[in-house]
């Protein structure tokens, strides 16, 4: 739900490859924060899931820094195209998982 309001906005004032990564690391990092801390607020925020959780802050860790490794070999072009195909696949598989 964060990415569809700061991806075409980020992307449509022209941010080279880094600073589009960095702005959109800067969104993505203050609505987690944001929703982190209505979820605290709310009485939602439970302990027993905090191994997944932490699994899955270890694999997404892992993910940024293959991504910024490869994006670094990618030329800008390239980068966007990728960037914006694996939005589309995104797209898709939310498309389909809601239908069945």
């Amino acid at each position: 739900m964060f990415v569809i309001p700061a991806v075409p906005y980020l992307q449509a004032i022209g941010l080279d490859k880094e600073q589009l990564v960095q702005g959109l690391g800067l969104s993505f990092t203050v609505s987690t924060v944001a929703l982190a801390f209505n979820v605290t607020r709310a009485g939602a925020f439970n302990l027993s899931i905090a191994g997944a959780t932490i699994g899955a802050l270890a694999t997404a860790s892992i993910g940024m820094w293959l991504g910024t490794a490869l994006r670094q070999k990618l030329q800008p072009a390239a980068f966007l195209r990728w960037f914006f195909i694996g939005l589309l696949l995104l797209g898709i598989y939310l498309t389909v998982r809601s239908l069945v």
